[in-house]
């Protein structure tokens, strides 16, 4: 077993596999279902599911889509959009989901991270910070459902999340996404020394060295999307993960 968990993003979009860059332009890039039988094959720690319309749109998850993914996937799953109430959550966690990713609604409503938190467990929730720079190139708190940076501090944000119950910090770089030139390393090391829960590292990943550089600024998985979707400098689609031996020699194995 890695020391880190290598963890795939997939995004979801009208049912459809997309891939974005800076949290735009979603190219599609196939069908989930596929895509996460190819990712059992390859033996993944864990797998990101994220719907990035529902929230957008208002609606609720898409239960059946969810159900059909989680009775393909033979690793852990997390999933993230649309979910607004408890009851949302009981739902996709009745489907075999292991945890929910919040973002919008802990914004919103930052009491249904504990209402989830105290009826599942800590573990289950993972709270989505996304963060973007500003014309001064401040990084700010970026609301990925009204497309817009927040008033309040991210940091802020994060500590409030963390203290209502989410068990997990996913933090993501708006301005890295899609750009497979690196992590923020400067916010995952100032988040790592703000809050004790895990942190996933999201945005930029573009070579394994960089999974090596967000562990050692304290993340403890790291995520990628374009990395694990798309094949040299024309992006061709290639769904794939790197080999054990490969990662291990990155971030370490358990003896």
């Amino acid at each position: 077993m890695l020391n880190n968990r290598v963890i795939p993003t997939l995004l979801l979009q009208n049912g459809g596999l997309v891939k974005t860059r800076k949290f735009k332009n979603p190219k599609y890039v196939g069908d989930p279902v596929n895509a996460i039988r190819i990712f059992n094959e390859k033996e993944v720690d864990e797998l990101i599911v994220l719907d990035i319309q529902a929230s957008k749109q208002g609606r609720e998850p898409d239960f059946a889509l969810i159900n059909e993914i989680a009775g393909e996937c033979f690793m852990p799953l997390c999933y993230g959009g649309g979910v607004r109430t408890l009851d949302a959550a009981a739902r996709i966690f009745d489907c075999g989901v292991e945890k929910i990713c919040l973002q919008s609604a802990a914004m919103e409503n930052p009491a249904l991270i504990t209402q989830i938190a105290n009826r599942f467990g800590s573990q289950a929730v993972v709270l989505s910070v996304d963060i973007k720079r500003d014309w001064l190139r401040r990084t700010r708190l970026y609301n990925a459902r009204t497309g817009a940076n927040e008033s309040r501090g991210w940091t802020e944000f994060m500590r409030i999340g963390v203290e209502a119950g989410a068990g997990e910090v996913m933090l993501n770089a708006v301005d890295n996404d899609g750009e497979l030139g690196g992590y923020d390393i400067d916010s995952i090391r100032q988040a790592c020394g703000l809050v004790e829960v895990p942190l996933i590292a999201a945005g930029g990943a573009g070579k394994l060295e960089d999974f090596k550089a967000a562990i050692e600024a304290g993340a403890s998985a790291v995520s990628a999307g374009a990395l694990f979707v798309f094949h040299g400098p024309h992006r061709a689609v290639l769904i794939t993960y790197p080999r054990y031996e490969d990662l291990e020699k990155i971030v370490g194995a358990k003896k």
